[in-house]
């Protein structure tokens, strides 16, 4: 089985989770990656050193700059005449990207698999990640997303695989970029932190939360995650929100603060390898999934662990 990935970046940097697709691939056959932008040579040239790698399309032209899944799509079914599977990591922008491929395909998506079964066999979550639903296709084309955090990511070789030039058909004419809010941050990204400390409702406002959740992460260097209450009461931006209509991490150590652990929440951050908990409320559900439990005021417990740091 052939298959196309296409390659998340920042016109600078292939995202870690494009990596881990390419593993997913690797388990149906023979891997080709697009990359898609405005002056994306250096992108192209370092997917091209992703293990396991055939080739690498590059489609360059001002209509894919923004990732507008409008113009991005159409390129990717064009290229799906030679490819029996297109793979995407499910990002924000990867999840927006495939439902148009598939929808011009005609075929049932397949969302963010968690194994390879078999050629046209996988598994995926469903209720939250609370059940575990085995999958088969029937389409001629599959076309999947792939939860990152299932998968391990992709080694970087030596030897580069090919690079080929690819037009598309351009601006399609359906969507404009108008513009874009970029939160910047000298922390490690949230989806591929080793250490990730979370914050909830519990903090009462912004500068609570961040008196009390930064400087913990400072001392660990940790990426800064909320719940889906924090980011709603405008603690945080949502580009920190975990869960499940937030990001999906699985962090080595995970450490939630004054969060309940609802079932949205938990469908984030329960692949973590160490999940601790400080919450005062002995009851709170995190606690059932935590490897490591503090029943206390985190007002208190907070400072006290940082301190000691």
């Amino acid at each position: 089985m052939k298959t196309l990935v296409w390659v998340e970046h920042e016109n600078s940097l292939v995202k870690d989770a494009t990596r881990s697709t390419v593993t997913a691939a690797a388990k149906l056959g023979e891997v080709d990656l697009l990359v898609a932008g405005e002056g994306v040579g250096s992108v192209a040239e370092m997917a091209a050193l992703i293990a396991g790698v055939g080739k690498v399309h590059i489609a360059e032209s001002p209509a894919y700059g923004h990732a507008l899944a409008e113009n991005v799509a159409p390129v990717i079914v064009e290229l799906m005449a030679g490819y029996d599977a297109f793979l995407a990591p499910a990002t924000t922008t990867g999840k927006n990207i495939s439902p148009r491929v598939a929808a011009l395909l005609d075929v049932a998506q397949i969302s963010e698999i968690l194994s390879v079964e078999g050629e046209r066999t996988f598994t995926r979550p469903i209720y939250a990640g609370n059940a575990i639903a085995t999958v088969e296709s029937s389409d001629a084309k599959l076309v999947i997303t792939v939860r990152a955090t299932a998968f391990e990511k992709a080694e970087i070789g030596s030897a580069g695989a090919a690079v080929a030039s690819f037009a598309g058909p351009g601006d399609v004419g359906l969507s404009v970029f108008v513009g874009a809010e970029i939160a910047k941050s000298d922390r490690p990204e949230l989806t591929s932190a080793k250490i990730i400390v979370s914050g909830g409702r519990a903090l009462k406002d912004a500068s609570t939360f961040a008196a009390t959740i930064l400087p913990l992460a400072d001392k660990l260097g940790a990426a800064v995650g909320a719940s889906r209450a924090a980011v709603d009461a405008g603690y945080v931006p949502n580009d920190y929100q975990v869960g499940q209509t937030g990001k999906i991490v699985a962090p080595d150590v995970y450490i939630a603060i004054g969060i309940s652990g609802a079932i949205q929440h938990l469908a984030g951050m329960k692949d973590s390898g160490i999940i601790v908990a400080i919450n005062k409320d002995e009851d709170a559900p995190i606690f059932q999934v935590a490897n490591f439990g503090l029943v206390a005021d985190l007002f208190t417990a907070v400072p006290e662990l940082t301190a000691k740091l």
